[in-house]
């Protein structure tokens, strides 16, 4: 599996690994405390010296870099396959398909961005990354209606993005997709199901899809990655909240919550079977792999009933109608023929990260 070259750079990138834990907070003279009007959320908002907020303020750390010091990407400019020379087969990207229109967004350029702003299908979305807990997410970058952008705030909770509002300029936390400090607090944004995937596969099931270039905007070193070895140590740089020696601090996890019931998938494992059934909450999913580091998951209910899926003579069949499945949830022969599985999004990122934010999560595999 490739997440990113492991090497060493000089110059901007020392700006990412020389962090300096910064606190986002003055003096606290007064905080009150209310309950959180909203689905699936364990947090409450506060109120300090006239600050909304759901997070302790001290928990708040300057990651380095200031506002905007990691730019997103606002006008991305993209390339169609046939000229898609700067990026590799093995390359990893976040993949996005709505309403027919295909786009991928190398890591290796968001590694030096963490956010694009952009729009796919008629949607208006805001595709992130945040390196230091491997979280990849995408957004419907709309607030009570209006279309809005996202910036990096230079801040980090529990080692994770904080991006703003450029609206507000509230915080949000890219792992919760939730406004967590400023006048949105409490505020969830719509999540978009996407793809963790290498560009070469990518390509096989999307032939018309489009690539965003290095052409940003900003002078980035695009072949080298700041992070080095950080993928694949046990070392963590920013405080967080909670820990759990469960699994790796770094093993690659697929974080589900339904009913404020999380639950965690290794990659591997979805890997490895290629097709799991489970219920998270009160949710029936099936986990489904045809690719490396990639996994897609669907609601398995069809017409009130819940179905059971395996990997037979290399198709996915559901054991009651032996109907066939493609990768997008389509049943494309059998009894079922024309069904559509309801895709689900989910959390795809480091263990110690989806942890530290759900203590209480469970883990697949676990009695």
């Amino acid at each position: 599996m490739k997440i990113l070259a492991p090497i060493v750079v000089i110059g901007v990138a020392l700006v990412v690994l020389t962090m300096v834990l910064q606190d986002d907070s003055t003096e606290v003279t007064t905080t009150t405390m209310e309950p959180v009007s909203m689905d699936s959320s364990e947090l409450r908002i506060m109120e300090t010296d006239g600050i909304k907020h759901s997070i302790p303020l001290d928990k708040i750390k300057g990651g380095g870099p200031p506002k905007d010091g990691i730019p997103s990407i606002d006008n991305p400019v993209f390339a169609e396959i046939s000229d898609s020379h700067f990026v590799s087969d093995s390359d990893t990207v976040i993949g996005l398909e709505i309403n027919g229109e295909a786009k991928a967004y190398p890591l290796f350029i968001l590694v030096w961005h963490e956010i694009v702003n952009d729009e796919v299908g008629g949607v208006p979305v805001s595709v992130t990354y945040c390196p230091l807990c491997y979280t990849n997410q995408v957004f419907e970058r709309k607030i009570d209606g209006q279309t809005v952008e996202f910036g990096t705030s230079g801040k980090l909770y529990n080692s994770n993005l904080l991006m703003y509002d450029r609206l507000t300029e509230s915080y949000w936390s890219q792992a919760l997709g939730e406004a967590v400090k400023g006048e949105l607090t409490g505020y969830k944004l719509d999540l978009v199901p996407f793809d963790v995937i290498t560009w070469g596969d990518w390509k096989k099931l999307y032939p018309d899809t489009l690539v965003l270039t290095t052409d940003t905007g900003h002078l980035r070193s695009y072949a080298t990655d700041p992070y080095g070895n950080y993928y694949t140590e046990s070392r963590i740089m920013f405080p967080v909240e909670n820990k759990d020696d469960r699994m790796h601090p770094k093993e690659i996890i697929l974080g589900f919550n339904h009913n404020d019931i999380y639950k965690a998938y290794k990659q591997s494992d979805v890997e490895l079977n290629i097709v799991i059934n489970d219920i998270v909450g009160d949710t029936p999913i099936v986990l489904v792999s045809y690719f490396s580091e990639n996994s897609r998951a669907f609601d398995r209910t069809v017409n009130e009933d819940i179905l059971d899926f395996e990997f037979r003579d290399s198709k996915v069949i559901d054991v009651k109608t032996n109907s066939e499945w493609n990768y997008d949830g389509l049943a494309i022969s059998g009894t079922l023929q024309g069904e559509q599985l309801q895709r689900l999004p989910m959390s795809p990122g480091f263990w110690f990260e989806w942890v530290a934010f759900h203590p209480e999560t469970l883990v697949y595999g676990e009695t």
